[in-house]
């Protein structure tokens, strides 16, 4: 079994595809998820922000201070002439849609400076708000400035004080005391989706091997070199299994790994404040918990792909096989990020789902580390059956010789 072992990761390590999906991909991943994110994300804030808006505004006369601030804002807006364009609602959605207009203002013809006298005022901002465009916040600005002066010139009409006018403005308040510290909300936001990278990695970097070591066989020829000699079968899976493992646990233990330096280098070395803030929370020994119960995550992975690879005809059958499984991955993930499921009662026993919750727990500092030994043994039961379930498969000349 072992001498299978040591035959097969050794070919392994000659692989560069399997170099690239063990390595490099858990060790690049999360700089360049967390790089391009920010700078896309960046880049898309900043065109919203400066870019030229192109308006229209109905009932200008009644409020020609509002309509001169809008003309004065020329390097962030331009006024589009649509002179008896307008004859319905119907035809604001239309020149927007278009694109001829990013929004229209429509003010009412009750628009007075006297509030007090005149009521509360209603303009109607049109607008199309499906992506990131900034609109309304850019608007919003330069009424804020007018219904600021409406406000303050209706409570000197008053003479209301300070306290009053505050008061008056918001006469409850509610005054949030967040119960939950930085680290619970950080991990809250952050340990959910984390699981989903690093299952995914971990099944990558254990599909290549295992699609070699079954289908790959089969296509070479060299399977049948391997039954005919006196070793038994349940040993030659079994070195087979231990090897698509290492694998999955070198990319496990490489994408942990990866997650803490990046996590360092980007908190100390750039200074990125939430990654300070985050990772001045996580200590070493939560690093090291989620690498271990991504060992057994790691086992059932490699007995799942073996067992696909020894049935496959071919590697290219093996690998569409196996690409269907990233679904069978997320969904236990999705799962977990669902509101009011946490590890407790029976989630600490449903496999891949629980390990994702302890993963957000750790990252919360609530973990309940007795939940442990339903994780393992859970998820250590069901890798022992598909282990024994893929020698059994072995077994079977009608599915070795397709």
């Amino acid at each position: 079994m072992w001498l299978i072992f040591k035959k097969e990761f050794k070919e392994l390590l000659r692989d560069k595809k399997t170099i690239i999906f063990m390595i490099l991909l858990p060790l690049l991943l999360f700089p360049a998820i967390f790089g391009v994110g920010i700078f896309f994300m960046s880049n898309a804030a900043e065109k919203a922000e400066n870019e030229i808006l192109k308006y229209a505004i109905v009932g200008e006369a009644y409020a020609p201070d509002i309509v001169e601030s809008f003309a004065e804002a020329s390097e962030k807006f331009e006024l589009v002439s649509v002179d008896g364009a307008f004859e319905s609602e119907s035809d604001y959605a239309k020149f927007i849609k278009n694109e001829t207009l990013d929004f229209v203002l429509v003010i009412p013809d009750t628009f007075d400076a006297d509030i007090l006298a005149s009521g509360q005022h209603k303009i109607g901002l049109y607008l199309n708000d499906a992506g990131l465009n900034k609109v309304y916040g850019r608007v919003a600005e330069i009424i804020d400035v007018y219904m600021d002066e409406f406000q303050l010139a209706a409570f000197t009409e008053l003479g209301l004080n300070e306290a009053q006018q505050e008061a008056l403005l918001k006469p409850i308040s509610i005054e949030k005391q967040n119960v939950a510290d930085d680290r619970e909300v950080w991990g809250e936001r952050i340990g959910g989706f984390l699981p989903y990278f690093i299952f995914i990695l971990c099944l990558q970097g254990a599909m290549a091997p295992a699609a070699d070591l079954g289908a790959g066989e089969k296509e070479r020829g060299t399977l049948e070199t391997l039954l005919i000699s006196p070793m038994d079968r349940y040993k030659l899976v079994l070195g087979k299994f231990f090897t698509v493992s290492a694998a999955g646990i070198i990319t496990a233990l490489i994408t942990v790994s990866s997650m803490a330096i990046w996590g360092i280098v980007l908190s100390q070395g750039m200074a990125i404040e939430f990654v300070v803030e985050v990772m001045s929370m996580i200590g070493i020994v939560d690093f090291v918990l989620i690498f271990l119960m991504l060992v057994p995550i790691v086992a059932v992975f490699a007995a799942i792909l073996l067992s696909l690879s020894i049935y496959a005809r071919s590697f290219k059958e093996a690998q569409s096989y196996m690409g269907s499984l990233i679904m069978v991955v997320i969904f236990p993930v999705l799962i977990a990020m669902m509101p009011g499921v946490e590890l407790k009662g029976a989630w600490v026993w449903v496999p891949l789902t629980n390990v994702a919750l302890a993963m957000k727990e750790l990252f919360k500092g609530t973990m309940d580390y007795f939940a442990l030994f339903g994780i393992f043994t859970s998820t250590a039961v069901i890798a022992i059956g598909l282990i024994m379930f893929c020698i059994h498969w072995f077994n079977k000349e009608k599915v070795l010789f397709r």
